[in-house]
């Protein structure tokens, strides 16, 4: 018989649906418990991509993808403004 897992205790992919909004309130939304959400995600990312016996250019290209696509996003109304203006 399978053992039963508490939901606190499930990761988000394994959570279904209906367990969802009460997952999202048993989360740690303390500035501490952010902090150490984005530590946990940093050193994953960290040791799946940049830590690795044969590295290359993927870990710093995710980066680098992530800020022009950050930018791109923040600046879109200017940008789209700029788009539609007729020059002549």
């Amino acid at each position: 018989m399978a053992s039963v897992v508490p939901v606190k205790e499930k990761k988000l992919m394994d959570v279904k649906l209906g367990e969802l909004p009460s997952w999202i309130l048993m989360r740690d939304f303390t500035p501490k418990g952010i902090a150490g959400a984005f530590q946990r995600g940093y050193y994953r990312y960290y040791n799946k991509y940049v830590n690795v016996k044969r590295g290359g250019v993927a870990g710093i290209s995710m980066v680098l993808a992530a800020y022009v696509l950050f930018n791109y996003c923040r600046c879109y109304k200017e940008l789209k403004h700029e788009r539609l203006r007729k020059y002549h």
